[in-house]
C-alpha cells in the first residue's frame, strides 16, 4: 500500500490469472418456496468494528439449478495452493450416468485462514478452460466458500478421460500466511425422458484457442468463442478504469486512457468486440473491508464474454488452419495485465460432410476513443484534476451457410460505447470515478433475433483524511436484459440486475489490531422473465462489520 495513495491502495495486490461462472456462497442456497426468508447467520446486533472473524462470504446469486434425476458426483481437483506450482492430474467420466446428461454442475469448494491477498485461478480439462476464479480474502480465525457453475455446455470435453490442470497462484511467507485449500468436484445429472428432463443442445465440439491457428471439422454450421478476459496481475491494468494519458499526473498511465475493447479476430479481419467487464477482485477500491463478506459482482463469477462467429464458419470450413486471435485495445503497446484465455464451441451437421457458404457483409465504423485532461487550478485547496472520456465502437458481420436442412443467414450487430469521469487530487489523497459501460448484440439466425443489452455501472470513491483514515464509498451495477424476437414479436424477455453498495473506513498503515475499521456493504440481485414458468429470483444481503444483517428473498 505505498506504491500510490489509491491506485497501490486500490486494490487486490499481487494477482495471478482467472476467472467462473455461477458464484455462490455458502450460505446463499435458494429457498425453493420463493417465499421471503429472514435473516440467517446474522448477528442480533453487529459490533461496533471488525474483529479477527466475520460471517463465510456468499453472494445474492442464485445456486445452479438441477434437476430431479440420478446424479453422480466425481472430484476433479483436490489441493493446497502456497506457490505458483499448478494441480495436475486425470479425470474420467462417470460410468454410473450413463452418456447422456441433463446437467453437469462444477463446485468449487475452498478454505483458507491467517493474512494473505486475493488470488486468482483457473481449472482446465484437456486445454479447454472450464473455471477461472477469484478468492476471497481470509480472516484470522480463517473462512471457508464455495462457488458453483453450470457446465453444460463442455459436454464435448466432460465425456472423455482428460488430464486436469488447476493454478491458483498464491504467495505464502511469515506475513502473508495463507494456503489455499480448495477441492473441485463435477456432478452430472442424468437425462430423463420419463421425467421430461432432456438432455439440452450442447456444442458438438468444445476446442481450446491454446495457440492463434486453429483447423475446425468442415460442417461446422454454428460457432461461438468465449473469451475469459481480465485485467489482473497487480499493476495498472488490474484497475484499467483508472488510468490516465501521459499528459496528466497520475501514478497509473496509459497514453490512450482508460478505455477498453475486448477484440476477436479471424484471419487478420475484425470479427467481434466487446466491453469488458470492471470487475472489482476482493482487495479492490483501496478496501478490503467492502468485500469481506459479500464480493463485488462477479468477483467469484468472471464470466467469459461471447462471440458468434457463425458468419465466418464458411470460411473456417475449407479443412485448412486458421488464425483465431485475441486482443484488448488500449492497452499500452508492450504492457502485460490480460488475460484472455479462449475456447471455440462448434455446433456440426450430422447431414453434411462439409458446409459451404460465405462472409456476405462486414461493416466496420470508426473506433472512437476520447479523454480530455483537465488540470487542478493551482494554489486552490483540494483542487482536483478532471479527466473526462468517451469512446465507442459498432461492427456488424453476416454470413450465409447452405447446410442439409436449407440455406441459413446469420448476421451479428454489436455496438459498445464508455464515458467516464475521473477526479483526483495531488497525491492521490482523494479519487474517485463515475463510469458506465454499455455493450449492446443483436444476433438474427434464420427467422429468429436475440437482442441482448448489457450495463455496466461504477460510482467510487476513496478518501485519505485525517490521522489516516482511509474511507471507500462505492456502488456498481450489473444489469442485462435479452429478448428474443420472432416475425418481429418478442416471445422472450429476461433481465438480470445485480446492485451492490458498500462504505467502510479503517485507519491505514498501521497494524491490523489498530485499523478499527467498520463497514456495510448490500447487494440486491434480481432475475426474472416473461416466461412463467421459469418463475423470478430476488434476493438482497445487507452486512455490518462482518455480520449478516439482512438476507431477505422475494419475487
Amino acid at each position: 500500500m505505498t506504491r500510490h495513495r489509491i491506485t497501490g491502495l486500490l486494490g487486490a495486490l499481487a494477482l495471478a490469472a482467472g476467472t467462473l461462472a455461477g458464484a455462490a456462497g455458502p450460505a446463499a442456497a435458494a429457498d425453493p418456496t420463493g417465499r421471503e426468508s429472514g435473516v440467517h447467520g446474522a448477528a442480533a446486533e453487529p459490533p461496533a468494528e471488525f474483529g479477527t472473524d466475520w460471517h463465510d462470504p456468499l453472494t445474492a446469486a442464485p445456486p445452479v439449478a438441477r434437476p430431479a434425476t440420478r446424479s453422480c458426483e466425481v472430484t476433479v481437483a483436490e489441493a493446497r495452493f502456497s506457490d505458483y506450482t499448478p494441480y495436475a492430474g486425470t479425470y474420467a467420466p462417470p460410468a454410473a450416468c450413463g452418456g447422456s446428461w441433463a446437467k453437469i454442475v462444477l463446485r468449487l469448494d475452498g478454505k483458507v485462514k491467517g493474512r494473505q491477498y486475493d488470488r486468482l485461478g483457473h481449472l482446465s480439462l484437456g486445454g479447454v478452460e472450464i473455471l477461472r476464479t477469484s478468492t476471497p480474502e481470509p480472516s484470522p480465525d480463517g473462512i471457508t466458500w464455495s462457488v458453483e457453475k453450470d457446465v453444460t455446455r463442455y459436454r464435448d470435453t466432460l465425456s472423455k478421460p482428460q488430464p486436469v490442470e488447476m493454478l491458483i497462484g498464491n504467495f505464502v511467507d511469515d506475513t502473508y500466511t495463507g494456503v489455499i485449500d480448495v477441492k473441485a468436484t463435477l456432478t452430472f445429472y442424468a437425462a430423463d425422458r420419463d421425467r421430461h428432463v432432456p438432455a439440452p443442445d450442447t456444442p458438438d465440439r468444445v476446442l481450446p484457442l491454446t495457440t492463434p491457428s486453429v483447423t475446425t471439422p468442415r460442417n461446422t454450421e454454428r460457432l461461438l468463442a468465449e473469451v475469459y478476459a481480465t485485467g489482473s496481475g497487480g499493476g495498472c491494468e488490474e484497475y484499467w478504469y483508472m488510468t490516465t494519458p501521459d499528459a496528466a499526473p497520475y501514478s497509473c498511465k496509459a497514453a490512450d486512457g482508460p478505455y477498453r475493447e475486448v477484440r476477436i479476430s479471424v484471419d487478420g479481419q475484425l470479427a467481434g468486440i466487446a466491453a469488458p467487464f470492471p470487475t472489482v477482485w476482493t482487495g479492490g477500491w483501496s478496501n478490503p473491508f467492502l468485500w469481506y463478506v459479500t464480493p463485488a459482482p462477479r468477483a467469484f463469477d468472471v464470466q467469459p464474454i461471447v462471440y458468434d462467429l457463425t458468419p465466418y464458419a464458411a470460411l473456417l470450413n475449407d479443412g485448412r488452419p486458421h488464425r483465431i486471435e485475441v486482443g484488448v485495445a488500449g492497452v499500452p503497446a508492450g504492457q502485460s495485465g490480460w488475460s484472455t484465455p479462449a475456447n471455440l464451441l462448434l455446433w456440426q451437421d450430422e447431414g453434411r460432410a462439409v458446409v459451404t457458404g460465405s462472409l456476405t457483409r462486414h461493416e466496420e465504423g470508426e473506433p472512437a476513443n476520447s479523454s480530455r485532461w483537465t488540470p487542478a487550478v493551482p494554489g486552490t485547496p483540494a483542487a482536483q484534476h478532471r479527466l473526462d472520456t468517451e469512446g465507442g465502437h459498432r461492427l456488424t458481420v453476416a454470413g450465409r451457410l447452405d447446410t442439409s436442412h436449407g440455406r441459413v443467414t446469420t448476421t451479428v450487430t454489436r455496438a459498445v460505447h464508455n464515458t467516464s469521469v475521473h477526479r483526483w487530487t495531488e497525491g492521490e489523497n482523494q479519487d474517485a470515478l463515475t463510469a458506465t459501460w454499455t455493450d449492446e448484440e443483436s444476433v438474427t439466425r434464420g427467422p429468429a433475433t436475440v437482442r441482448t443489452a448489457r450495463t455496466y455501472t461504477m460510482d467510487g470513491e476513496t478518501t485519505l483524511g485525517a490521522g489516516d483514515r482511509l474511507r471507500t464509498v462505492i456502488s456498481l451495477g450489473d444489469r442485462a436484459e435479452t429478448s428474443t424476437l420472432r416475425g418481429g414479436r418478442t416471445v422472450d424477455r429476461t433481465v438480470l440486475d445485480d446492485r451492490y453498495t458498500g462504505d467502510a473506513s479503517y485507519t491505514a498503515n498501521v497494524p491490523r489490531e489498530q485499523r478499527h475499521a467498520v463497514g456495510t456493504s448490500t447487494e440486491h440481485y434480481r432475475l426474472y422473465g416473461s416466461d412463467p414458468a421459469r418463475g423470478c429470483y430476488d434476493r438482497t444481503l445487507s452486512t455490518a462489520q462482518g455480520t449478516v444483517t439482512v438476507d431477505r428473498r422475494r419475487c
